[in-house]
């Protein structure tokens, strides 16, 4: 394989313009491009087959493809990844630079310090804006008012011959998981992914280190990771409330909150303590506040429910420091909070905890606001998936755990969702010879509600989705939005 000569001066024209190197780099650059990709060397050739202004990422993705047609590199998704990463870890600033400039711009404001870093990511695709325009976004209407949802199609599913290859892969431990430290420019294999773009902004909460980092398949506008330096496991107590006050003090254009550290009810990574930031308006930051109370000893602090399908306390005060301690009250009594009337239990027989919080915070109209969303992760016989947990018959549209963003009421939803509704719709179109599996009765039940034709087939299966998981946020609030469920969190605020 030959470098065409023209791509390869484009493409170190943007190493050292956006990267750490000058001029006189631009043969080492050239050397490290026929280095990682396996090419023999570089040809005049007339004509580039690339635009002038081609991006070093398109530049990538064409050497990329050409290498693996011409057998220089492997074909396959993680060998991909890797290459990818190391070409375009030559445009990126080193780990020092970046993080110097960062603090530069924090000067000026902290959503320039934000901007910057995050034109980086873009820039080096680590942040994959093509992929994530894939996915499927609208809004559905309800009566807590608009709930997001996403069908996700932007991560890429790992082929059988990297999935046979990454079973026959030796154990590692280094790094300890996909969220340590220790992964920014780490290489990837066909068992962990390709970091060697990869950047962490270092940050101080409460004197802890802690890394910024934005998601490579991002489910919201600047969707981005604080997480502990340290590989310890998730954990939310007092000092989650200290760290993410003291998070938006200094980002007040973020929001930030942490999944659920246990069981059933949090996070997919339990083993890394870490928390969910960037720049989005969730539809429960918009939900009305309905009941409104004064929780003893706090009284700066204004608490009220929310019109939420899910079970949430909102905090809000100017002193963050009493914020936080009302907060850990709420969490204290929760954790210990049992009422039989409505399956609540804060302990198994066994002891085994059953309760915890997902805690969000923001700030907004010069308040510091946390939002403590009850959870609790029992089983039973009749709901062996979890009692608060979405049932079975919403589990053809979502079965898994109900995370921080979906909590918030962002649906993520799996991929194979996208061709599952197009035959659901065929159905309910007359098609007769469709096989819709779990679909069935619940296109069955749309056929018998409504009038169906080519003109709203589309909108009424996109609420329909929309409705279900409603409800799956419903099963998983631990006190009914029904008479009885009101009367019964009454009585947990009662004790607050």
């Amino acid at each position: 394989m030959l470098l065409n000569q023209q791509l390869v001066q484009q493409f170190v024209a943007q190493a050292i313009s956006f990267g750490d190197y000058e001029q006189e780099d631009s043969i080492y650059i050239q050397n490290q491009l026929l280095r990682i990709l396996n090419a023999r060397g570089v040809t005049e050739a007339l004509k580039s087959p690339l635009a002038k202004d081609a991006t070093a990422n398109e530049i990538t993705q064409y050497w990329i493809n050409e290498a693996i047609n011409e057998n220089c590199i492997e074909d396959g998704l993680y060998v991909r990844e890797i290459v990818e990463a190391q070409l375009l870890d030559l445009i990126t600033p080193r780990p020092s630079v970046i993080n110097r400039k960062f603090r530069e711009a924090y000067e000026q404001s902290p959503e320039m310090a934000t901007n910057y870093f995050y034109e980086i990511a873009k820039r080096n695709h680590y942040v994959k804006e093509d992929a994530i325009a894939n996915n499927i976004n609208y809004e559905v209407d309800t009566e807590y008012g608009d709930i997001e949802i996403t069908i996700n199609l932007s991560k890429p599913e790992k082929d059988a011959k990297q999935i046979a290859k990454a079973k026959a892969a030796p154990a590692t431990e280094y790094p300890k998981c996909a969220l340590c430290i220790e992964n920014e420019g780490f290489q990837g294999s066909v068992t962990q992914a390709a970091r060697a773009n990869h950047r962490v902004i270092r940050l101080n909460l409460d004197g802890q280190p802690w890394g910024f980092q934005y998601s490579p398949y991002a489910y919201f506008l600047e969707h981005s990771i604080v997480f502990s330096e340290q590989h310890v496991p998730m954990e939310v107590n007092k000092q989650t409330f200290v760290n993410l006050i003291d998070f938006i003090k200094k980002f007040p254009h973020y929001f930030i909150g942490s999944n659920a550290d246990i069981p059933l009810v949090g996070g997919s990574i339990l083993s890394h303590n870490h928390y969910q930031t960037g720049r989005h308006v969730f539809p429960m930051d918009n939900a009305t506040e309905i009941e409104k109370f004064n929780i003893t000893d706090f009284p700066s602090v204004e608490a009220s429910t929310l019109n939420w399908p899910m079970s949430v306390i909102r905090l809000k005060s100017k002193n963050s420091s009493e914020l936080i301690q009302a907060a850990t009250h709420v969490m204290t009594q929760w954790n210990q909070y049992s009422d039989n009337s409505v399956d609540i239990k804060a302990y198994s027989k066994e002891g085994e905890r059953h309760h915890t919080i997902t805690p969000i915070a923001r700030y907004r109209d010069e308040l510091y606001e946390l939002d403590i969303v009850l959870r609790d992760n029992q089983t039973s016989m009749e709901f062996p998936d979890g009692i608060f947990h979405p049932h079975k018959d919403v589990q053809h549209i979502k079965k898994e755990n109900i995370g921080l963003i979906e909590v918030m009421g962002t649906a993520i939803l799996p991929g194979r969702l996208k061709e599952e509704l197009q035959q659901v719709k065929s159905y309910l179109l007359g098609a007769v010879h469709i096989n819709l599996g779990v679909h069935k009765q619940w296109a069955d039940d749309m056929k018998q509600t409504y009038d169906i034709d080519t003109d709203n087939v589309n909108k009424i299966v996109d609420n329909e989705v929309g409705y279900k998981f409603k409800r799956v946020l419903e099963d998983a609030g631990v006190f009914k939005n029904t008479k009885f469920g009101r009367a019964a969190f009454k009585r947990f605020i009662d004790i607050l």
